[in-house]
């Protein structure tokens, strides 16, 4: 199926930061629905279908008002919801299955659908590897820093390690994130989280060190309180922002098993 000739490549358009998207006016007239109201029922099961599936609605389903022609050169504001490739899919899946172009569009949205979640997948792998590699440089560089505070023993750094967890994860230890994720002991939670959780991750690291060092902090209780502080300012900005609170994020493959891959593929590619 050639995307040049299908009536969905068609309809498709960017907006100025090159991101696609398909308003559901053309979406309905291409699907042969002459009466909107109708489609928009199948737009709202397609809403709750995102829902159900724990993805964000509202970076899929985005509704604005919009000027159309009436004729004279008149002109009249409708509503028109701008759909993301994935709520194209959920569309295709719920509208009438009796029309003809309905089957064409779930194949090529299926295809296209599972094209983009392999290209993601890729992005998110690469990601989980250069923060898992930054983390293990930030770790060694905050355990310096807290060494110069007088946190010297291994257990008083489990200790440190775990006030910073506390601050971040809502008052919840390492032991109790391993069982929260289901983690098991040999497991280490730094190697299941996706990019973001990672990404959070660095942050407390990173700024903990500054911390310490900025402020010249001496005494283990010390490091421990400001370790657990800068873990609650990162909580407190995500909270803000409107993210998911790390301890909701969910579980990743081993990047043990990624790091595999990759040398894998690097070995292939050598021959």
């Amino acid at each position: 199926m050639s995307e040049e000739i299908t009536p969905f490549e068609r309809i498709r358009r960017t907006n100025p930061a090159g991101n696609e998207f398909w308003s559901s006016r053309d979406f309905a007239q291409v699907l042969g629905y002459s009466d909107y109201r109708n489609f928009e029922a199948v737009v709202e099961k397609a809403r709750t279908a995102c829902f159900n599936s724990g993805q964000r609605v509202d970076d899929h389903f985005v509704e604005i008002t919009e000027l159309i022609e009436i004729g004279k050169g008149g002109q009249r504001p409708v509503k028109t919801v701008m759909m993301s490739r994935y709520a194209c899919y959920l569309v295709i899946q719920n509208a009438d299955p009796a029309k003809e172009i309905v089957a064409l569009g779930q194949t090529y949205f299926a295809v296209q659908t599972r094209r983009q979640e392999l290209s993601d997948q890729d992005i998110e792998e690469q990601r989980r590897l250069l923060l898992r590699a930054e983390m293990k440089a930030h770790n060694v560089q905050l355990a310096d820093a807290a060494k110069q505070c007088g946190v010297i023993e291994p257990r008083d750094y489990a200790i440190f390690q775990n006030h910073g967890y506390m601050g971040l994860y809502g008052g919840l230890g390492a032991q109790d994130i391993h069982r929260r994720k289901g983690l098991k002991k040999s497991q280490q939670i730094l190697d299941h989280m996706g990019s973001t959780e990672l990404a959070a991750n660095l942050f407390r690291a990173t700024q903990a060190e500054e911390k310490l060092r900025r402020e010249k902090i001496t005494g283990k209780e010390k490091a421990n309180q400001a370790h657990r502080e800068v873990g609650a300012k990162v909580r407190q900005t995500i909270r803000e922002l409107g993210g998911t609170m790390p301890e909701n994020l969910p579980v990743a493959e081993s990047i043990k098993q990624i790091e595999s891959k990759v040398k894998k593929l690097k070995k292939g590619g050598a021959r």
